[in-house]
């Protein structure tokens, strides 16, 4: 795989520069992968801390496990916009993003690959183009790219949060306060590895969120992440006592609606245009069953829960 640094590389740290490209590796990897010289700037081998001057190009030799290819499937997308560059998705709640060890078919990547011939490699032949991701029964606006210089620029904004996300959620309970920002660490859960939990060990995350609208004993909200932990409105909001609705992972509380899967939507995302250099904004609908739970509540005066 051969790619250019972006200009924003320039003095930066090679690992630093691939781990906003790789989101999905630790430093420590990709640190492992340039030291053994699997992965060389302008054809030569360099240290970890190497600074970029932009512009270089940069070759990687995937020497992780070979993955297996996964076929193209015939599925709904909802598309809100598309050039030659990105694809921006609607993405349905239920869906999964990206083929994993039980989940061979069905997912975006799979309806991607019918879609659309041309997509980037950066992320090997499980998640072409996938830049980042949502939750399963997390619905919403997400971002793919077409080629692999649109996926590091895209990703670098990812990382440093310069491409703008907003979330939409119903939660458990009565938030007292209008808005607020949580700051806990997130790492593994101690006890069940499959979830994620606020650790004293865990990696920064900060949450901002906004009331929008209260009921007796739930809220909606809107939620903004000054960083990108793995479940991270989802803990976050666990961690105040104001679970997510429908979040089985993260509540025993009784889910008196028609959603499966939790209450929460990617809404927004705002981005500059990997190659214009535009700055664009793009708006994912409430979906229905979210919709259906708001009517619900401004209908009923109360909801038990």
């Amino acid at each position: 795989m051969n790619f250019q640094a972006n200009v924003d590389a320039k003095k930066m740290r090679l690992d630093i520069y691939l781990e906003k490209i790789f989101s999905d590796k630790s430093r420590s990897h990709i640190q492992k992968k340039i030291s053994d010289g699997n992965i060389k700037v302008d054809n030569k081998i360099v240290k970890p801390s190497y600074k970029l001057s932009g512009g270089e190009n940069i070759s990687v030799e995937d020497d992780d496990v070979v993955e297996t290819e996964y076929l193209p499937e015939n599925l709904p997308l909802n598309i809100l916009y598309e050039d030659s560059d990105i694809i921006v998705i609607n993405k349905a709640r239920g869906m999964t993003v990206h083929p994993a060890e039980t989940v061979k078919s069905g997912t975006l990547v799979n309806a991607l690959l019918f879609y659309c011939k041309d997509l980037s490699g950066i992320n090997g032949v499980k998640r072409p183009g996938i830049v980042h991701r949502l939750d399963k029964d997390t619905s919403g606006v997400m971002v793919v790219a077409k080629n692999d210089i649109a996926h590091v620029n895209l990703a670098a904004q990812i990382k440093d949060k310069t491409a703008v996300r907003t979330y939409l959620a119903i939660v458990h309970g009565v938030l007292a306060d209008d808005a607020g920002i949580i700051n806990g660490a997130i790492g593994r859960d101690k006890v069940d590895r499959k979830k994620m939990a606020v650790t004293a060990d865990g990696k920064r995350a900060v949450t901002e969120f906004k009331v929008l609208e209260r009921f007796k004993n739930f809220t909606y909200v809107e939620c903004k992440l000054q960083t990108g932990r793995t479940h991270q409105i989802r803990v976050h909001m666990a961690e105040i006592g104001h679970p997510l609705v429908g979040d089985e992972k993260y509540t025993a509380r009784k889910n008196p609606f028609d959603i499966q899967g939790q209450a929460l939507h990617s809404h927004t995302l705002s981005l500059t245009h990997p190659t214009t250099g535009e700055r664009m904004n793009f708006t994912a609908p409430l979906p229905d069953d979210m919709e259906k739970i708001l009517k619900n509540l401004r209908g009923v005066k109360n909801v038990d829960a």
